[in-house]
C-alpha cells in the first residue's frame, strides 16, 4: 500500500512535467545521506547537467545530508546550466514535498540563476 501511494504520486507529478532542450525538468532526488539533482531533456532522453553532494567539486563539505549540502547542490547545477547556456528549467520535485532539503535546493538554484 504504501509503495503504491508513492508511485502514484509520482505519476501524478510526472505527468505534468516534460523537459525540452530549451526548458529540461530540474529532476531531484534525496537520500538519507546524500541529495541529487540533474537537468533533463526529455525529447531526447538525456542529461544535461548533473550534480549532487558526491561531487568532486563538493568534497569539502562536513556533512551531506542536510540542507546546507543541498543548496550547495543547487548552486553547483546552476553554475553547471550556466556553462551550457540554459537559464530556465521546469522543476520536478517527484514525490517528494517541497519542504527542506527539496526547497534549498531549488532557492539555491533559482539563486543561481536558474528560473523556474
Amino acid at each position: 500500500m504504501k509503495r503504491d501511494s508513492r508511485l502514484i504520486r509520482k505519476w501524478r507529478v510526472a505527468k505534468k512535467i516534460r523537459g525540452t532542450g530549451k526548458k529540461p525538468r530540474l529532476a531531484v532526488s534525496t537520500t538519507l545521506r546524500h541529495a541529487y539533482a540533474q537537468l533533463i531533456d526529455d525529447t531526447s532522453g538525456r542529461t544535461l547537467a548533473f550534480a549532487s553532494t558526491l561531487s568532486k567539486e563538493l568534497s569539502s563539505l562536513e556533512q551531506t545530508g542536510n540542507k546546507q549540502a543541498a543548496a550547495a547542490v543547487g548552486l553547483l547545477l546552476a553554475k553547471k546550466a550556466a556553462g551550457k547556456k540554459i537559464d530556465q528549467a521546469v522543476f520536478d520535485r517527484g514525490r517528494r514535498r517541497y519542504h527542506g532539503r527539496v526547497q534549498a535546493l531549488a532557492e539555491s538554484a533559482r539563486e543561481g540563476g536558474i528560473k523556474f
